[in-house]
């Protein structure tokens, strides 16, 4: 192969991953706009993968600063496989980074009194439906926390400023 194949075969990847980042990029500020706290906006692409964003709302430190949050779902391959990731953004909208977390189910539900609140479903099996999970954002965004599962056990999800 030579030089003048290869450079044109990583220019073609660069490019459509920049593409994709872009695009991706809109979607998440198409949702923000809308202002549509709860509401789920699904969105397909021409590779049969689907996203799931969903507002949640914001919150704030003690200084002020204020955090928009929203849950992202991204469905993609033959299996159906998830990413499944909780966005922080500023007021401004400029993205800051995330939560990627392990699966669907461990998302924030919604926002309640300053806090992202976790709650476990009945239908997830393996953890406790009574246990309920509180991030607070009061000294700005946590670089982790724990999500509660059954007794002591649970997820240690780790901020990623990508």
């Amino acid at each position: 192969m030579n030089y003048l194949t290869i450079s044109g075969a990583l220019l073609l990847i660069i490019s459509f991953g920049t593409f994709g980042q872009v695009k991706e990029q809109n979607l998440r500020l198409q949702v923000l706009k809308s202002n549509s706290v709860g509401r789920e906006f699904i969105f397909k692409t021409e590779d049969r993968s689907t996203t799931h964003l969903t507002y949640l709302g914001w919150l704030s430190s003690k200084k002020g600063v204020h955090f928009k949050i929203m849950n992202s779902v991204w469905l993609w391959g033959q299996a159906h496989r998830a990413t499944s990731r909780v966005l922080i953004f500023d007021k401004n909208d400029k993205y800051l980074g995330n939560y990627p977390l392990t699966i669907i189910d461990d998302l924030p539900t919604f926002i309640k009194g300053n806090k992202l609140v976790f709650i476990n479903k009945r239908g997830n099996n393996s953890c406790d439906p009574k246990l309920t999970t509180y991030v607070n954002f009061d000294e700005g965004i946590p670089n982790e926390f724990f999500r509660k599962c059954s007794g002591k056990s649970g997820d240690i999800y780790t901020f990623d400023k990508e």
